[in-house]
Order: C-alpha cells, then sequence, then structure tokens
C-alpha cells in the first residue's frame, strides 16, 4: 500500500551559491558520509541538489510535518549505484507512526535542475 508519495526539484545553480555563501548549510542538511563520493573526493553541486530534493521529496511523502530533521534521513547508494534511503531519529518516527516498511527513491539533474521522486511503502 502507497502511504505517500513526495517529489521535489532544486535548480543546481541556486543550491550551488546557497552552499558557498553558507559554507555551514551543507553540515545542517547533510550526514558525511553524503558529501563525499566513495573515493573521499566532495560531490558535486548536481548531486548534492538531487540529494537534497529526494529529503525534499520524502518529508512531503510524510506529510510534511513539523520538526523532521535534514540529518535523519540519508541518501545513500547501494554497490549498483541504485540510490536509497536510510531514515533515523525523527523521519523513522514518522514513517514509523504511518506505517512505512519501504522507501522507493528515484533521482535525477539534467539542464540545470535536479530531481527528486520518493515513495513511502506500508
Amino acid at each position: 500500500m502507497i502511504i505517500g508519495v513526495g517529489i521535489d526539484v532544486a535548480e543546481i545553480a541556486r543550491f550551488e551559491e546557497a552552499l558557498r555563501r553558507t559554507p555551514a548549510l551543507a553540515d545542517r542538511l547533510f550526514v558525511p558520509a553524503e558529501l563525499r563520493l566513495p573515493d573521499g573526493e566532495r560531490r558535486g553541486a548536481a548531486s548534492l541538489a538531487a540529494r537534497f530534493a529526494a529529503k525534499e521529496a520524502l518529508a512531503k511523502a510524510l506529510g510534511a510535518p513539523p520538526g523532521l530533521l535534514w540529518t535523519d534521513a540519508e541518501v545513500c547508494a547501494e554497490d549498483s549505484g541504485r540510490p536509497r534511503l536510510e531514515v533515523r531519529g525523527t523521519v523513522a518516527a514518522r514513517a514509523e507512526a504511518l506505517g512505512v516498511r519501504t522507501w522507493h527513491v528515484s533521482l535525477s539533474h539534467d539542464a540545470g535542475v535536479a530531481s527528486a521522486v520518493v515513495i513511502a511503502e506500508g
């Protein structure tokens, strides 16, 4: 059963400028593992914007309740490269209250825009 669906888009250049203007923003939005590629290199703006869009989409799939922490949702990648969500804390509590058991996430970026879709399934 589908419990919620969320979609979000982020303009990559605008997101990159926000990160440049406010360096501490990255630490408020992302856990350390999200900021770096497996080889340790810092992720590019398009990848970070897509991850931010996924967190926004996840919040929408949960009904956008107040009090969710950005760092309580982590966008990870399977060995195949397929994105997946790991949730904890405030996000996990809301998901559990709604009966969410499985997450589906899709990320994309093209033509200066990053996008994400999240489906919460119970």
